[in-house]
């Protein structure tokens, strides 16, 4: 981890929150690119601005001097360009020297685009995104290794040796495929799909608008969104027949606007899991969080991926939660407060 060199691809409000966590922690390098003038909408929470900084400075300069004084022991770099974003050569020659990679706040279309290339280079990828109280946390972390205590600790108290686990993560363009037939009522029911489904459905729309929806007139058509993708993922209807008009009501007005608290639980969660994933101790999440604001709560789904071994949980169940958010196969909820 010491060594290790993060991509940040979009400096928003999530994307703050984990970078003050990983650069604290203490990686080797971060490069974040972001191409925008900073906003009004940012001081609301991206604590790397102030005032004077609208409009007379980009966000990635005006934040690099705060998050170097972080911990000046990181190696702290920023660029403008994000036309590597469609520009698949230049994508991959950034990725060459990187370890991991995380995009903030992008459309499905050009997380999947970066996730693709890193895959194709072997790197990590991350990939999150709030829309007003709520958002969602991705990784993609290939075929991740990682030591941990045996979970069948020896019985006469003596030192048990580390095990090492390896788990197969799929890519952002197979997870948000993923069928919920096989997996069980009950465990569906602890799964959340209004939640789940009414998130997705933003950022769908975000895909096909260039922006979040941000006002009433736009939930008609996210309502059409969610109860599609909820069809096209066969959820069981004695759970969840169709994503009610009131579930996305709030969302439809508030998504294009950040909320602070939630893009603090979003942004640490998304650090976190990065340095988890970085230091290979403890097992990473596995492999969509979903955060509902409203609510205060939080689910891990299991998305494209095999369960986890020995537990015979049918893919998209998700994990019981000893010490953060990591899934393994039994459903279980995180509730914040």
């Amino acid at each position: 981890m010491r060594n290790a060199t993060v991509l940040v691809i979009r400096l928003r409000g999530v994307a703050t929150e984990a970078i003050k966590n990983i650069v604290l922690a203490g990686i080797g390098k971060l490069i974040v690119l972001d191409d925008a003038l900073v906003q009004p909408d940012d001081l609301a929470a991206g604590f790397f601005f102030r005032d004077e900084d609208v409009d007379a400075k980009r966000r990635v300069d005006a934040a690099k001097p705060h998050i170097q004084s972080l911990n000046p022991l990181v190696k702290v770099e920023v660029g403008h360009d994000l036309s590597i974003l469609t520009n698949e050569e230049a994508l991959n020659t950034l990725l060459k020297d990187v370890d991991l990679v995380c995009v903030t706040d992008l459309d499905q279309a050009a997380a999947i685009r970066v996730n693709n290339s890193a895959r194709s280079q072997g790197k990590k990828f991350y990939c999150a995104g709030a829309f007003g109280l709520s958002g969602y946390v991705f990784c993609d972390l290939l075929e991740h290794q990682h030591v941990a205590a045996p979970k069948n600790p020896s019985k006469d108290g003596s030192k048990s040796r580390m095990e090492q686990y390896k788990t197969s993560y799929a890519p952002l363009s197979k997870a948000l495929l993923h069928s919920w037939r096989d997996t069980t009522s009950a465990a569906t029911k602890v799964l959340r799909p209004i939640t789940v489904f009414s998130i997705l459905a933003c950022w769908e729309y975000q895909t096909q608008h260039s922006h979040a929806p941000s006002s009433p007139d736009a939930l008609p058509e996210l309502e059409s969104l969610a109860n599609r993708l909820l069809k096209k993922a066969q959820v069981r209807q004695k759970v969840c027949t169709s994503i009610p008009a009131e579930a996305l009501s709030n969302l439809a007005q508030t998504a294009a606007l950040e909320w602070s608290p939630s893009c603090a639980v979003l942004g640490g969660m998304l650090g976190q899991d990065i340095l988890k994933a970085l230091a290979a101790r403890e097992p990473p999440m596995a492999n969509f969080f979903f955060f509902d604001g409203q609510t205060c709560n939080g689910t891990v789904v299991r998305m494209a991926m095999e369960p986890a071994p020995n537990q015979g949980a049918p893919p998209g169940a998700i994990g019981n939660l000893p010490s953060s958010l990591n899934a393994t196969a039994e459903p279980a909820v995180v509730e914040i407060d």
